[in-house]
């Protein structure tokens, strides 16, 4: 039998994982392309022959999503897969829809196709959504592992929107390591909290060797999600992370729905900021699908170090970038630290933008008066850059993972948002974690 023509759909992560360990040493089926969505300018590239395998001596194009359908017709694809992440329930199934409509079968691949197993025990960190908040129990999750002895690596999801063949195993432990990868925003947001208390943390496309490498330099492997994505290696402990800011997501959303269902430890961030009503909605929704699952609640605790450069001023509110985008949250800590310190008012930076700015909130039209870190290129960082000096307020209240002052030039004075989780039920995450035998294959 001739191998199945198949379309793998993505945004430049779990395709390609999905690819390296089901498709591509696979005879039964023959990829012939990949598409892109979600993230700027990562479509036109090719996924390179030293990642493709010998099987595709030229490496394998990645389209825009947007010619879906034109691309099953044109390759005659037989089998679309779907390999990316914070979709509602209701487009994942337009999108399948349209896919059968051109004659192609649709398919989601779980665990078992795509999950590798490591030789130490996996602690995983995921959400139901972006911008719920994992970041910040991942940084306690590595806290307490250490405190106890161990030796933790952190392996994050991929963010390769570069140069393929130089980021197909990334090893993060100083930000000359950042330069030298020439991470995006995005990247930076994601590992210098890491790299800020010693902690390494690896990246990349090739996750098997990724992992391998990450084995010689730890006694714990810590899983740090992407979106609201399932971990690519088999975990031995599952901590999801839920947002009742965006109560009943946790049911609505790919696959941050499938998280919820396996996991062990469910944290409810965010329990200062929400209504009591969304917070009943999200325990009564963990306990129906989940009953099995530890629950931890925590406040997100707020630090910043100038409020004076708030009170009474008019402030633009920087947000982290996927957050407040494809997370679909219409503000982050940026703004809400302007309002809680009595800012005079948050100044609207759609006037201002400039080039991929302005078309980002043609894309996110839900987007209000705050700005989205996007800076998945030198030049996007250049266009963040000019609209923030554009904007006509007193001061900047920077709401990103990282200082952006580091990266770019900021005219005006500038306040930095910092926050971590503080549970406010038991057992904390310290005392289940204390309390587990941490051993590979205790879950699988």
């Amino acid at each position: 039998m001739k191998p199945v023509r198949t379309l793998i759909m993505g945004a430049a992560g779990r395709d390609f994982h999905n690819f390296n360990v089901f498709f591509r040493d696979n005879p039964d089926y023959e990829v012939v392309a990949f598409t892109a969505t979600q993230i700027p300018g990562i479509e036109g590239r090719t996924y390179p022959p030293c990642l493709s395998g010998p099987r595709y001596p030229e490496g394998i194009k990645i389209l825009p999503e947007e010619d879906l359908a034109k691309i099953i017709r044109e390759k005659n694809v037989e089998l679309t897969v779907l390999a990316y992440s914070d979709l509602p329930h209701d487009v994942v199934m337009q999108k399948a829809s349209l896919v059968l409509a051109c004659g192609a079968d649709f398919r989601l691949m779980g665990p078992k196709t795509t999950m590798l197993k490591s030789s130490l025990p996996m602690v995983s960190v995921c959400a139901v959504r972006t911008g719920a908040g994992k970041s910040t129990v991942s940084r306690a999750v590595v806290r307490s592992l250490k405190k106890m002895g161990h030796r933790v690596v952190v392996i994050r999801h991929p963010m390769p929107y570069g140069d393929l063949e130089k980021q197909v195993c990334e090893r993060f432990a100083s930000y000359e390591d950042l330069n030298r990868y020439e991470c995006t925003i995005e990247e930076r947001e994601e590992y210098e909290p890491h790299i800020d208390v010693g902690t390494i943390v690896y990246a990349g496309v090739d996750y098997e060797k990724i992992l391998r490498e990450a084995e010689k330099e730890a006694d714990v492997i810590l899983w740090d999600g992407g979106n609201n994505d399932l971990p690519f290696y088999v975990p031995d402990l599952q901590i999801v992370v839920v947002d009742p800011l965006r109560p009943g997501d946790e049911l609505a959303y790919y696959p941050g729905e499938v998280n919820l269902r396996i996991a062990d430890i469910v944290v409810i961030n965010k329990v200062d900021s929400a209504p009591r009503a969304n917070l009943k909605l999200v325990r009564d929704n963990i306990k129906r699908v989940t009953p099995t699952a530890k629950i931890v609640e925590a406040a997100s605790e707020i630090y910043v170090d100038d409020k004076s450069n708030i009170r009474g001023k008019n402030v633009l509110a920087v947000e982290d970038g996927p957050t407040v985008t494809h997370g679909e949250m219409k503000e982050g800590v940026g703004a809400i630290a302007a309002r809680r310190y009595k800012a005079k008012s948050l100044v609207d930076p759609r006037p201002y933008a400039i080039g991929s700015i302005k078309r980002t909130y043609e894309k996110y039209p839900h987007l209000g008066r705050v700005l989205p870190a996007m800076g998945y290129g030198e030049k996007q960082v250049r266009d963040l850059e000019r609209t923030i000096n554009a904007v006509k307020c007193d001061s900047v209240v920077l709401g990103t993972p990282i200082d952006l002052r580091r990266i770019m030039n900021i005219k005006r004075p500038a306040v930095r948002v910092r926050y971590e989780i503080r549970e406010t039920t038991r057992p904390t995450l310290d005392e289940i974690l204390r309390s587990t035998p941490l051993k590979p294959g205790r879950l699988s």
